[in-house]
């Protein structure tokens, strides 16, 4: 089966804090919302100590065009993927002409040649390279991108797979949106990139890689009627966040018999899974996975540490819990559970076990 044989992640320059964005906030709200003290305690109860950007925080107080907004992710997203696969690379000992693979997601700038194709250019990667641009999946893309990368690996199981994620929720903002969902936005959202290494059993065996995490099964489920949940909408000013609060009642709701199902499919239970590698969209989410998984924080305290040092970064973050999450060598034959949610409105699992000699 497919392992994952290294994790790389980055994030830009501009490091904020969550009482300097939330001074901004005050700043750009207050004469929308009377109310704009109690609003803000929003920023206190994300539990996000400081967040990455790609501008400085006072480019959020002008007005942008969408083309500049664009021209500006395309520039850094592409200096951010570099960064992220680079580190794979290097934990893994490898050449980036060993990719055969590369699998780029974003749902936050748009770009024709594609994203992976800038950075064939800028990494050279082989000229032959296999890509796959993927959009849209918002904070699922992350999960959903590795299967596609182990999908890949299984038809061809000599071969390694990159998958990079990269997503510049900071650059999307718009000054005019004055909603109640672009105030919780931005309270959540930063700006950051995550790769993954993934490499087919035959290369797997012929390097000696066995020790690493290998894929066990996935599952994708997509809900009925619940495309207003969470997605943008394209304006002249650029993509304007679409974000429900219904997302923590949905985790709640649905999230265990989707897990207990997939668990099921693979005759395991819930009480095998030794990781929680979850996307933490925020607290009210996290706090709801504990209660529908019946966990509690010392399986979800990855995520509420990613949360805090970074914020939201949509696609990349569960890519960043699962870095934390492998600092720690699992043990030989340990479960992960690897879940993401995202625009559709969908879910995204991956089963993991830690491989070994």
């Amino acid at each position: 089966m497919p392992h994952i044989i290294s994790v790389g992640t980055a994030v830009p320059i501009h490091e904020v804090s969550m009482e300097a964005s939330m001074a901004v906030s005050r700043s750009l709200f207050a004469d929308a919302f009377p109310d704009i003290d109690r609003l803000l305690s929003v920023f206190a109860h994300s539990n996000i100590r400081k967040r990455y950007f790609s501008a400085p925080l006072e480019w959020l107080t002008e007005d942008h065009p969408f083309a500049e907004k664009n021209k500006l992710f395309i520039e850094v997203a592409c200096s951010l993927g570099m960064d992220a696969i680079n580190r794979c690379l290097s934990r893994a000992s490898l050449s980036v002409r060993e990719i055969d693979c590369l699998i780029f997601n974003t749902s936050t700038g748009l770009s024709t040649p594609s994203m992976d194709a800038r950075l064939v250019n800028r990494l050279g990667l082989r000229q032959d390279v296999t890509r796959i641009p993927i959009w849209g999946l918002g904070c699922a893309g992350g999960a959903t991108g590795l299967s596609r990368a182990f999908d890949y690996v299984r038809a061809y199981p000599d071969a390694v797979a990159a998958l990079v994620c990269v997503e510049l929720c900071g650059l999307t903002f718009i000054k005019q949106d004055v909603s109640k969902s672009n105030l919780v936005a931005t309270s959540l959202f930063g700006d950051g990139a995550g790769a993954v290494l993934v490499a087919g059993d035959a290369f797997v065996a012929k390097h000696g890689l066995q020790d690493t995490p290998r894929f066990l099964s996935r599952k994708t489920c997509t809900w009925y009627d619940s495309l207003d949940v969470m997605g943008w909408d394209v304006t002249d000013a650029g993509l304007k966040v679409i974000f429900s609060q219904d997302i923590p009642t949905l985790v709640k709701k649905r999230m265990r018999s989707n897990v207990d199902d997939f668990l099921s499919e693979q005759q395991m239970t819930r009480a095998q899974i030794d990781h929680f590698i979850l996307h933490p969209g925020g607290p009210k989410v996290i706090s709801a996975y504990q209660q529908a998984l019946e966990i509690g924080h010392e399986q979800t305290r990855h995520a509420e540490e990613i949360l805090a040092e970074y914020g939201n970064m949509s696609s990349p973050t569960v890519l960043f819990v699962l870095e934390k999450s492998l600092q720690t060598p699992w043990r030989k034959r340990e479960i992960g559970l690897l879940g993401a949610l995202g625009p559709g409105f969908s879910s995204e699992l991956i089963l993991l076990e830690q491989g070994g000699a």
